[in-house]
């Protein structure tokens, strides 16, 4: 049952996958579909939404190796808190090592920032391009620590095009930022975790009415996400590399994103040159008008 533990859920689904029943079939596509909040579901909901009885759902749990869904849901539950800055804060050594300072950090995130540069696609770069230039609307959101550079992506492309708006969260406004929302829009989404379960219901609603989206996130390659699933655009954002064991960092680094989102403003930018400018220069006249900001020295 370890080995099997330490292998992700979508994984080992699509491992079984084939040799599934078909009413078994219709439950891992569930479960696949909603793995951001499954916590919230108890086996006899799984079984509803997927239109199937309670002992196809017991089977298909057992067919992943579980016992049962108590066990499936416990494990569930410990995933979940294992990179909390709590459980890393306890795996940590009493003492510190010496390669823990902050130069050490610094050419940790330098080389993070070199390695995924080099694997990113410039086809999905390129693309989120074209769909940021588009767009006649931007809403950019993010849950949690996602929200930060959420934040920044809308301050940054606010600047060089116009209809940018920061879907602020927690206030319960999410139907109404995408009832005015269509075909023609952009629903521009950072999903780092530890990730909200919010989102997932989002983005469904989102592709429900066929409102494009690009995603920011920090999934591997092969971790299967609600959010990528749905994307037409995804960008992959490179998490912290694991560490010796005597560095173990409470907090996931976010250089790549925050990078990435500088990028994409300054192409778009170039891409938009004329109206950009433009704004630009409307901008930095109000600023003059305004007074708003301090002379340099």
């Amino acid at each position: 049952m370890e080995q099997q533990s330490a292998m992700a859920l979508d994984a080992r689904i699509r491992e079984v996958y084939a040799g599934l029943s078909a009413a078994e079939r219709k439950l891992a596509d569930v479960v696949l579909a909603r793995q951001q909040d499954l916590r919230g579901y108890s086996a006899t909901e799984l079984a509803a939404l997927a239109d199937t009885s309670k002992s196809s759902a017991a089977r298909f749990f057992r067919r992943l190796g579980y016992a049962g869904f108590e066990e499936f849901r416990l494990q569930l539950r410990s995933h979940a808190t294992q990179h909390s800055p709590l459980a890393r804060l306890a795996r940590a050594p009493a003492e510190p090592a010496a390669d823990c300072g902050l130069q050490a950090h610094a050419r940790r995130d330098a080389q993070r920032l070199l390695d995924w540069s080099q694997e990113l696609r410039d086809d999905d770069v390129q693309a989120a391009l074209a769909q940021l230039a588009r767009a006649r609307r931007v809403v950019v959101l993010g849950y949690r620590h996602s929200q930060v550079t959420a934040q920044y992506a809308s301050l940054l492309f606010d600047q060089v095009r116009p209809d940018v708006q920061l879907l602020a969260t927690g206030g319960g406004r999410e139907a109404e930022a995408l009832a005015g929302l269509g075909t023609r829009d952009l629903l521009f989404v950072v999903d780092f975790r530890r990730r909200s379960a919010q989102l997932a219901r989002v983005l469904a609603a989102a592709r429900a009415v066929d409102i494009p989206l690009v995603v920011l996130s920090d999934a591997g390659p092969g971790e299967w996400l609600a959010s990528a699933a749905q994307a037409d655009v995804v960008l992959r954002c490179a998490r912290a590399a694991p560490q010796p064991a005597e560095f173990t960092p409470l907090f996931d680094t976010y250089v790549c994103g925050i990078s990435l989102v500088n990028f994409l403003a300054t192409a778009l930018a170039a891409r938009l040159r004329a109206s950009a400018q433009a704004r630009l220069m409307r901008i930095e006249h109000l600023h003059a008008t305004l007074g708003d900001l301090q002379a340099p020295n």
